[in-house]
Parts: structure tokens; C-alpha cells; sequence
């Protein structure tokens, strides 16, 4: 009897197009991460609360909630090359809106030009993981976003560089004297505004860079022949989402990945606050933000590789408990070794967005362009959830620890929900497979 070879992951066919399309998936790594230190960098430059401050977080991924249906309507009648493309030119204009916005010193020009560049990041998403996901088999879909994903972290990782050595560390405003404590707040009004648009201007040249950078990428996409995909499905968008909402197995992923997206989030915006906490500086706080996503970084690679053998959806459990548990060390250890625990999360994240993602959309086909876009506005957690847990740290105290701890019950929490779905999806698969 003749053996079945099992699908490829990547068939040569897709090589390049799949290649090009997963440099996108640094571009918005680069963007998130570039972005999460911002919070704290304007909590003091312009001497507001963190839940204020944490308005970044909200105008950041706001943007992808607004825009992540437009983005999957957009793609079904027109393709996914084309929702790539003007995701490209939003993410352009919204990184070179960074220019007035340094020279006005206003905050909400900031997350004006943040929102807008969001609307491009929601378009990328919504159109580049279905994208990827259609470039095979649907048995090696998760495994091929899982692979694609796991670029994601390189512009990360950039974005992290970036922040430590050009922004957090070059940062005027936080200087410190011989006590520790920030020389800026002391200062006369007149200096504060020199200090606020020398620190602006730092915040302000790698959106800049990046605006061009993304302008040349958007002109190679533009002149590459690629598969268009586009939809042969001639549902209406009501008839499609009717569809997917009968699905619990669509529905409790987009509130997993609600909940994942605030947990990452979370948990990498306010690393810089708990080492501050412990008395470290902003530059040598998100020095542990770089470890985190490098630690992130490897362990999806060997997540993915884990994946040819052992189910998604039990890999995923398996890892929202050690997320579990090492928040819990976050929260209950007020030293370093909390710090430590911190970081270990991120080796627990690693594989949960894509496969969260994979799971929700398996075997719908057409519907997938628009089941991307629930999935994408799912991102809305990062923006709400974050300026919670900043309300919660400016308590200072809760129940007679550091309300740093404290805060991150939240990811915690999270955490409990996405090894709910992870395990109600095991089960679902070992009852298929019996």
C-alpha cells in the first residue's frame, strides 16, 4: 500500500511572494515595539499619569479595531496584494505625521499620528496572516503562520534596540541625580521646553526612518507578481459573519486573542515601570524587554518546530500554564527574581497569537477574509486592558504590596482564558481523532 506524503509547509511555488510578505510581519513587530517604551518616556516628559500615558496604548491599537472590518471588506472585493498596499502607504503618512507633531510638543498630536499608522498596521495584519494562511494546505496553515510569525519578532527586537540605545537612553528628562531621583521635574519652565523638544525630536527620527523604509517596500510589493486570491465568494459580508459567529470555535479565539493581545501588551509596556520599581533606570529596564523578546524570539521557532508533533491547541494550554505560572512569580516576588519571571513569560507568548489565530480560522476558506478582520479588531485588548492596569500602579499600593505587582493579575487572568480555549479545543480534536 502506497503512503500519502504529508503536505509541505511551503511549497517552492510560494517561496518568494511568501518571503516578501513575511518581511511585513517585521515592519508592525518594529512598530509595536518601538512604541510600548513611549508610555513611559511620555508618563515623564510631560509629567502625566500612567493611566494618562497609557493613552498610547489605546490610540495604538484603537487604530487596528477601527479599521480591521474596512481592512477585510477591502481585501474580499479587492485582493490581498492590493489591502497590502495601501496598508504600506497609511503606515507611511501616519510615521511621517511624527514630524508636526514633535515640533507642536503635543501629546494628542502624537497619538493622532499613532492611530493613523495603526490603520496601516490593521491592514497589513488583516490581509498578510490570511495571506500566508492560504499559501497551502490547510493541514500545515498553522504551522505556516507559525513560521511567517516567527520573523515578527526580529523587527521587534529592532524596535526594542532602538528605544534602549537611541531613545531611553538619550533621554534628557530622565536624568538622575546622586539620589535617583528624575533632575527634570525640578527644573525652571523655560528648560523643560528645551529638554521636552530635544527628547521629542529622539522620539520622532526612527518613524521617520521607518515612513521611508516602508515607502521602498511598498514600491517592491507594488512592481512583484503575486497570486491575487481574491474572493470567488459571492456572500454578502452579513451572511459570511452570520456564519462565523455559529462557530464557538471562531468566537472564543477572537476573545482568546482579546485577552492575548492585552496580556503581551501588558506585560511589555509596563516591564519598564516594575524594574523602575526595583530601581533600575528606563535604558537598563528595557534592556530586560530586549532579553524578554529574544527569549520570545527563540521559543517560537521551537514552538513551531514542536508543532509537526504535538497538536496546536494542546501546545497552546501547555503554555498559557506556564504563562500562568510564571506570572504569578511576577506578581508575588518583589526583587529581581520577579523581574526574572517577567521575562520568562515571553517564552510562553511566543506561539500564542498565531496559533490562536490558525485555530479560529481553520477550514473556513472565503470566510477567513473576513474572520481575519474579528481576529485583527481582537487587538482593541492592547489598548484597553493596558490603561487599566496603568490605573492600578498609580494606586502605588494594593494590599501591602507594590502595586507594580499587583497589576499584573490582569495578564494572569488572561492567561486563564486562552488555557480554557487551548483546552476546549484539545478536547475537541482527541473526540474528532478517537
Amino acid at each position: 500500500m502506497e503512503l500519502k506524503s504529508k503536505p509541505k509547509v511551503l511549497e517552492k511555488k510560494h517561496l518568494l511572494t511568501f518571503i516578501l510578505i513575511t518581511s511585513l510581519f517585521s515592519l508592525w513587530g518594529f512598530a509595536n515595539d518601538i512604541t510600548n517604551p513611549l508610555v513611559a518616556a511620555f508618563q515623564t516628559l510631560l509629567e502625566i499619569s500612567n493611566a494618562k500615558a497609557a493613552l498610547v496604548q489605546l490610540a495604538f491599537y484603537g487604530g487596528y479595531f477601527t479599521m480591521a472590518l474596512p481592512a477585510a471588506l477591502f481585501a474580499r472585493k479587492y485582493s490581498y496584494k492590493k489591502g497590502i498596499q495601501l496598508g504600506l502607504l497609511l503606515y507611511a503618512i501616519g510615521a511621517f505625521l511624527f514630524y508636526p507633531a514633535a515640533h507642536y510638543q503635543e501629546f494628542i498630536f502624537f497619538l493622532i499620528a499613532l492611530y493613523i499608522l495603526t490603520f496601516g498596521l490593521a491592514f497589513l495584519e488583516t490581509t498578510a496572516n490570511p495571506y500566508i494562511l492560504s499559501m497551502g494546505s490547510q493541514e500545515t496553515a498553522t504551522r505556516r503562520l507559525n513560521l511567517a510569525q516567527a520573523f515578527n519578532p526580529l523587527g521587534s527586537l529592532l524596535g526594542m534596540f532602538i528605544a534602549s540605545k537611541y531613545i531611553l537612553a538619550s533621554l534628557i528628562s530622565d536624568e538622575r541625580n546622586e539620589e535617583g531621583d528624575i533632575v527634570y521635574f525640578a527644573k525652571s519652565t523655560i528648560e523643560k521646553f528645551e529638554i521636552r523638544m530635544h527628547d521629542m525630536i529622539l522620539i520622532r527620527n526612527p518613524y521617520l526612518i521607518i515612513g521611508i523604509i516602508v515607502l521602498l517596500i511598498l514600491v517592491l510589493i507594488s512592481i512583484k507578481k503575486m497570486p491575487v486570491y481574491k474572493s470567488t465568494d459571492s456572500s454578502k459580508a452579513l451572511e459570511v459573519f452570520k456564519r462565523l459567529i455559529k462557530s464557538p470555535r471562531y468566537v472564543g479565539g477572537v476573545i482568546a486573542q482579546t485577552f492575548y493581545v492585552a496580556a503581551q501588551i501588558m506585560c511589555w509596556t509596563f516591564i519598564i515601570q516594575y524594574a523602575e520599581n526595583l530601581g533600575l533606570t528606563k535604558s537598563s529596564a528595557q534592556n530586560y524587554n530586549i532579553v524578554a523578546m529574544l527569549i520570545f524570539l527563540s521559543s517560537r521557532f521551537i514552538s513551531t518546530a514542536i508543532m509537526k508533533h504535538v497538536n496546536p491547541a494542546k501546545l497552546l494550554k501547555i503554555f498559557a500554564i506556564g504563562a500562568l505560572i510564571s506570572t504569578l512569580g511576577t506578581i508575588f516576588f518583589q526583587n529581581l527574581a520577579g523581574l526574572y519571571s517577567l521575562v520568562l513569560t515571553s517564552a510562553f507568548m511566543s506561539l500564542m497569537f498565531p496559533t490562536i489565530y490558525g485555530i479560529s480560522l481553520h477550514n473556513f476558506g472565503e470566510d477567513a477574509k473576513l474572520g481575519a478582520a474579528g481576529l485583527i479588531m481582537a487587538i482593541v485588548g492592547g489598548a484597553l486592558m493596558p490603561m487599566i492596569q496603568g490605573k492600578i500602579i498609580d494606586l502605588g499600593t494594593v494590599f501591602s504590596m507594590p502595586a507594580v505587582n499587583f497589576s499584573f493579575i490582569l495578564p494572569l487572568i488572561s492567561f486563564i482564558i486562552i488555557a480554557i480555549f487551548g483546552y476546549r479545543q484539545q478536547v475537541i480534536f482527541n473526540q474528532k481523532t478517537e
